[in-house]
């Protein structure tokens, strides 16, 4: 007999007698030999069956087998950039976003509801109502054609069939439909009732005998409690001591002004000892290599003024103090007509560089300022709107003393250089102003008020332009610098817009002395030397500063081309040959005609970003130093090399009493003389 097979070996589908499928390697192989019988083969079903296991399994321990890996997910989308610049208009410049949105939407459905009461929804209504009415009337159309077959079969037929059932309506994605219940409490309505406030109906007539009379009472009630407060109430004499130990006590404590002065002269030796290597080197450095340079020089940046709220406001002017050569100040405004705003005038000193001695807000920028020779607290002011102003550093208001208005004769254009002068025949302070409206003003400082004179009106051409109706158009001309000569009181030199120079008097102001040619653009500065009475030099926006003798005229003694528009030009205050001019590409040239003339002796960039522009030099009257003032409202100041400064030696037995003039006159002279044509010369 052949042997039972076992119960764990049958399954739907097995047959008796096939043999089973042999495990290879964790898949089930059928034998070959399907055919064959339990017989022959019944040896597999007694033993057990063996587990092949691949040959590059790793042998793991149960420690290892237990080990769990978890595998952490994260929301954030790895495709999003990380690396997101924005533009910020706050700061002006590109920041990068922290924030990155990490949502992917993968499917977005919009849907639409509609209120039950709209027209639409009963248009959808009336809809579905017709189509159940016509369903009805076909039904029973129907049932009336079947009437024959006899009542009964209908009853039995409605009885044993089950009621209809409701379909609900589902969407394209079989969902299911749940539902949340939830209490919905009453609403409670909470009403309050009150009284209406009482009202009168009042009328009455003011006389002036009346209100005469209510005046009078008020000032009858103010003298009764003044009285009340004179008189001095009962008390003992332990609380007058208490009383005159807390006033001396608060007084100590509020007045601040007494320690003004020491409080200052902390703050300048704080600032000394953090400064202390600036200060060391503007006292004791001289620089060696300039031995080795070929006369070349070099300037060393010293201390760099800088006010908070002065910032982005260009330097429009500076000016040493002549009393005290510690001290200058600087004008703050824009030269952009876009961007027209507030002003600033500071005071800095070198003993404190950290922050301003005086500090004046205006509404309107300020484009010029001069220093009083005479009383150096007094400063005047030209402002963008052409208004002019004095202030006073010793008064404490916050504005300037006087001021001009439109009915007191100002400008109708930007004041762009205002120059002190002396005092009138009655000993008033007056000073004068030149602007773009073309008008030369003198100011003088009467009581409390400024009192105005038109010096002289800039023409363009002395021939007079024919309009279009042929009527005599006189065209003005735009002033932007001038300049008073040094010894002789009349004389005075404005540069235009136009380029041209000219030379005019106070005492006539229908006409000028002369007129020269002097630029293709705007005459940014025009000065007379300190030392030769016959010498000035001009700069302008064509790149070039040129020096003139007042003698020679249409022909410049030097032309130098800097490469750039050229803001200012300043002599040097120790020698006649020596003069330093800034450039738009924020670089300072230092020129001595006595050494080189044909080139500068020191070509040095002194801003930190470039297209920076530099917009004012001046020189300090005592110490080797100049100062410079760029566009975006900051002042340096730069030391001056030994070769930037060289001085006339003195002769054997001569004192050194200051500069000699007729010395710094003769060395001019002596470099003009090579370029001085004889037959171009034209005499006043």
């Amino acid at each position: 007999m052949p042997p039972k097979i076992p119960k764990s070996v049958k399954g739907p589908g097995s047959t008796v007698g096939a043999k089973p499928s042999k495990i290879i390697k964790g898949r089930q192989k059928p034998r070959e030999e399907d055919d064959m019988t339990v017989d022959e083969y019944g040896e597999d079903y007694v033993h057990g069956r063996t587990l092949v296991r691949p040959d590059d399994q790793l042998d793991l321990t149960e420690t290892e087998l237990k080990e769990e890996f978890t595998r952490i997910l994260t929301a954030n989308n790895p495709h999003a950039p990380q690396n997101i610049v924005r533009f910020n208009f706050k700061e002006r410049s590109y920041k990068q976003t922290s924030h990155v949105e990490q949502i992917a939407i993968h499917f977005a459905l919009d849907g639409n509801m509609l209120h039950k009461d709209s027209d639409e929804a009963r248009r959808q209504r009336a809809k579905a109502g017709m189509g159940e009415a016509r369903s009805e009337i076909a039904l029973s159309e129907a049932g009336e054609e079947e009437a024959g077959d006899g009542e009964e079969g209908e009853k039995e037929e409605a009885a044993e069939a089950p009621p209809p059932k409701k379909e609900s309506l589902r969407n394209q994605f079989n969902f299911s439909e749940r539902a949340s219940q939830t209490f919905n409490n009453p609403y409670r309505e909470r009403g309050t009732a009150t009284e209406p406030p009482p009202r009168a109906n009042f009328s009455s007539t003011a006389n002036q005998w009346e209100i005469y009379d209510a005046y009078y009472e008020d000032l009858q009630k103010q003298e009764k409690a003044k009285d009340k407060t004179k008189q001095v109430p009962a008390f003992k004499k332990d609380d007058d001591k208490t009383k005159k130990k807390l006033v001396a006590l608060e007084t100590t404590s509020d007045d601040i002004s007494r320690v003004t002065k020491a409080s200052k002269i902390v703050e300048r030796m704080v600032n000394q000892n953090t400064f202390d290597d600036i200060a060391q080197d503007f006292s004791y450095f001289e620089d060696a290599s300039d031995e080795f340079r070929d006369q070349e020089g070099t300037l060393l940046p010293l201390w760099k003024f800088s006010y908070d709220k002065a910032k982005r406001l260009a330097v429009t002017s500076l000016c040493w103090n002549p009393k005290h050569v510690d001290l200058f100040s600087t004008g703050h405004g824009s030269y952009d007509f876009t961007k027209q705003g507030r002003g600033m005038l500071l005071f800095y000193s070198l003993k404190n560089p950290s922050y301003p001695e005086f500090i004046y807000s205006t509404d309107s920028g300020v484009m010029c300022i001069d220093i009083h020779p005479t009383y150096p607290y007094l400063i005047c002011v030209g402002f963008y709107d052409g208004s002019v102003g004095v202030f006073n550093v010793k008064d404490k208001r916050a504005g300037p003393v006087y001021k001009s208005t439109a009915k007191s004769g100002k400008h109708t254009d930007p004041v762009w250089q205002v120059k002190w002068q002396k005092d009138d025949l009655d000993n008033n302070l007056n000073f004068f102003s030149v602007s773009s409206d073309g008008r030369v003003v003198s100011w003088t400082l009467v009581k409390d008020e400024l009192i105005y004179a038109d010096v002289i009106s800039l023409t363009v051409d002395d021939v007079p332009a024919e309009g279009p109706d042929g009527t005599q158009l006189q065209l003005l001309g735009c002033g932007t610098s001038f300049d008073f000569h040094k010894k002789i009181d009349y004389l005075f030199l404005v540069g235009t817009e136009e380029g041209k120079i000219h030379k005019c008097s106070k005492a006539y102001s229908s006409q000028f002395l002369d007129t020269i040619d002097a630029h293709h653009m705007s005459v940014d500065a025009v000065r007379w030397n300190p030392f030769h009475p016959d010498i000035f030099i001009s700069c302008s926006a064509d790149w070039t500063v040129k020096i003139w003798d007042h003698n020679y005229r249409h022909q410049a003694m030097f032309t130098f081309d800097l490469n750039s528009a050229v803001g200012d030009v300043a002599w040097a205050p120790y020698s006649s040959t020596i003069f330093a001019a800034v450039t738009a590409d924020g670089k300072i040239h230092v020129f001595d005609l006595n050494i080189n003339k044909y080139e500068a002796l020191c070509e040095q960039s002194v801003v930190q970003k470039k297209k920076t522009k530099l917009t004012h030099v001046e020189f300090n009257p005592a110490h080797m130093i100049v100062v410079v003032g760029d566009e975006r409202g900051y002042v340096t100041s730069l030391k001056l090399s030994p070769n930037l400064r060289k001085v006339p030696k003195k002769k054997k037995g001569e004192e050194s009493q200051g500069i000699d003039h007729e010395v710094e006159i003769a060395k001019l002279d002596k470099i003009l003389s090579l370029v001085r044509e004889p037959d171009n010369k034209d005499k006043k």
